[in-house]
C-alpha cells in the first residue's frame, strides 16, 4: 500500500530483477519474469569520450537478442562526434535501423549531430525517467548519453527504460507533427 510522504504520493509499481541483478520498474511477462522486450535494429556509435560505455551498452544488447550495428568509433584514437552521430542518424532515417544508440563524453554533441539528420529524434538522458519521458513523450528514435556524466548502471537502467517505453501519441502527436515540420522546412532540406 502506498502512503504519502510528506506531500509527496509514492507510486506503487511491480519490480523485477533485470539480467544485472539490479531493481527496476517495467513491464512484467505474463510469467512474471522479465519483460517483455521486442528485439530491434540498433545502430550505436560513439566518438573516443564514450568508446568504453558504448562497447558495454551493445554487448549488453546483443546479450538481450538484439541487432546491434555498432557504426564506430572502435579504436580510443581522437574523432569527431559529428561523424559518428551522423552514421547514426542516417542509419535511424534510411530505416537500416529502428533505433539509435549514440554516447560522447556528455551525450549534449552527439545528439546535436544525430539531430541535423532528417526524421531523427534524438534525445539526451541522464537517468531512467528522461529516458522513458524521451519516448513516451517525444517519440524519440535515439538515445545519446554521457560517459562522462553518467556511470554504466545508470546508463544500462536508462537504455533498458527507452527500450520498455512506448510512444503516447495522443496530446503529444501534434508535437511530433511539428518538428517533422520542421525537418521539411529545414533550408538544408
Amino acid at each position: 500500500m502506498c502512503k504519502p510522504v510528506a506531500d509527496v504520493q509514492i507510486r506503487c509499481t511491480k519490480l523485477h530483477i533485470c539480467n544485472q541483478n539490479a531493481l527496476r520498474p517495467g513491464p512484467v511477462g505474463p510469467d512474471g519474469g522479465l519483460p517483455l522486450r521486442a528485439m530491434a535494429r540498433i545502430a550505436a556509435g560513439s566518438d573516443h569520450a564514450g568508446l568504453r560505455l558504448k562497447n558495454e551498452l551493445v554487448a549488453m544488447l546483443r546479450s538481450l537478442g538484439h541487432d546491434v550495428h555498432d557504426v564506430g568509433t572502435h579504436t580510443a584514437e581522437s574523432v569527431d562526434y559529428p561523424d559518428f552521430g551522423a552514421l547514426v542518424g542516417r542509419a535511424v532515417a534510411d530505416k537500416t535501423a529502428e533505433l539509435g544508440l549514440c554516447v560522447c563524453g556528455s551525450g549534449i554533441g552527439i545528439a546535436m549531430a544525430a539531430n541535423k539528420i532528417g526524421g531523427v529524434r534524438a534525445a539526451t538522458v541522464h537517468d531512467v525517467t528522461s529516458a522513458r519521458l524521451a519516448r513516451e513523450h517525444n517519440d524519440a528514435n535515439v538515445i545519446c548519453l554521457g560517459e562522462r556524466l553518467i556511470g554504466p548502471q545508470v546508463a544500462s537502467d536508462a537504455v533498458l527504460a527507452f527500450l520498455d517505453a512506448v510512444y503516447q501519441g495522443g496530446r503529444h502527436q501534434q508535437r511530433i507533427d511539428k518538428l517533422s515540420a520542421l525537418d521539411e522546412n529545414s533550408p538544408a532540406n
